[in-house]
């Protein structure tokens, strides 16, 4: 286990070592313009099987396992990790596709991805659907806010949750049409806050009822709480699964505040829950209890780091594949682990990717 520091980069700087993805409310530093696909195709090879199903999963730099590189990722980002869960609760191969573009806002994931690469999600073998959206609609909004001087503008941020809202329900909707008629799960996972530490910090526009400069945290939160809310809320009325990794990120396992509930247990959106509720919960009434992801708590002593050192994408192990500029992999590989205890691999909850997968694999069908 390890125990990192806090941290307090500026967010110039971590926007320049990240140019190409920055996804998830990551709200800071020069926005990005440029985009990279990072596909891959990768199955979990059990030994002795034949059956072979896939998992289909559309999003922007998380699920491509974005690591700072134009031509490699992550091996395990989530949907490989939550194939490796299948393949022992299936006793079969499991191929894991990820088509994945790192920078792209929710419009571009939603046209460029799960529309136009549709015929994914429409073979015959494909079981699992998910996908993610929107931290790059955050990440512009973030940084237009942070860039302002004079009177607070927070236009930036309603229209980012505007275009969060629209697409998401227009994916749902596209993937409900679209999708093999076989599939037995659709799930998105909805936006942890990297750099929630960073933005314990003041604007440099003012307020203009006040005329003082905001708490930026203050800000940012209710934005991301909204998006959360409709990602899980929409998946509830639309007949998908929602893989809460705020709660799981931002969360710690033990109760810190004494209300009798694990940290990330109480933060979990809870089906059929008003708008006004979910924030209020986020906000206020357990925000005590929100901690920064580079400190995920799993006791009162010990901690693992989820965050990479670009304080915004997830950590993860278990190697890189080829993704990018140089075009993307399609491998095989035996899995990791053969079987899970209680449904978690050792690693479960010491890793960004591992934890996002763990969070994904707890809605798996038990059979294909």
């Amino acid at each position: 286990m390890t125990t990192p520091a806090s941290v307090s980069r500026p967010w110039q700087a971590l926007v320049r070592r990240c140019l190409p993805a920055l996804a998830l409310l990551a709200f800071g530093g020069n926005a990005a313009a440029s985009t990279l696909n990072q596909n891959v195709s990768w199955t979990i090879d059990r030994a002795g099987t034949t059956a072979k199903y896939r998992v289909v999963a559309y999003g922007d730099s998380i699920y491509a396992g974005y690591n700072g590189s134009t031509t490699n990722a992550a091996k395990y980002s989530a949907p490989t990790v939550d194939a490796e869960y299948l393949s022992a609760a299936w006793n079969a191969d499991i191929e894991s596709v990820r088509r994945t573009k790192s920078g792209a806002v929710a419009s571009d994931v939603y046209q460029n991805k799960i529309v136009a690469e549709r015929s994914y999600m429409q073979a015959a073998n494909t079981r699992v659907v998910t996908f993610e959206m929107c931290g790059n609609d955050g990440l512009q909004a973030r940084t237009a806010f942070k860039n302002q001087t004079g009177t607070c503008n927070y236009g930036v941020l309603t229209t980012a949750e505007n275009n969060c809202k629209a697409n998401v329900a227009a994916a749902m909707d596209y993937i409900n049409a679209n999708a093999y008629s076989g599939v037995k799960l659709k799930i998105i996972s909805n936006l942890y806050y990297p750099g929630y530490s960073a933005d314990n910090a003041q604007s440099t526009c003012k307020d203009a009822t006040t005329g003082a400069t905001v708490k930026m945290q203050d800000k940012f939160l209710p934005a991301i709480a909204r998006m959360n809310y409709w990602m899980c809320e929409y998946a509830r009325q639309k007949g998908f699964k929602c893989a809460d990794s705020f709660a799981e990120y931002m969360g710690a396992e033990y109760d810190s505040n004494g209300d009798g509930l694990v940290d990330a247990d109480a933060l979990r959106y809870v089906p059929g829950e008003s708008e006004a509720n979910y924030v209020t919960r986020i906000t206020s009434t357990l925000r005590s209890t929100i901690r920064d992801a580079n400190l995920h708590a799993v006791s009162a002593s010990s901690t693992y780091d989820y965050i990479q050192s670009d304080d915004v994408h997830p950590t993860y192990t278990g190697g890189t594949v080829s993704a990018g500029l140089l075009g993307g992999t399609t491998g095989s590989g035996a899995p990791r682990y053969t079987s899970f205890t209680n449904g978690k691999s050792p690693i479960w909850n010491r890793y960004g990717h591992e934890r996002m997968g763990w969070t994904l694999s707890t809605s798996n069908p038990v059979a294909p």
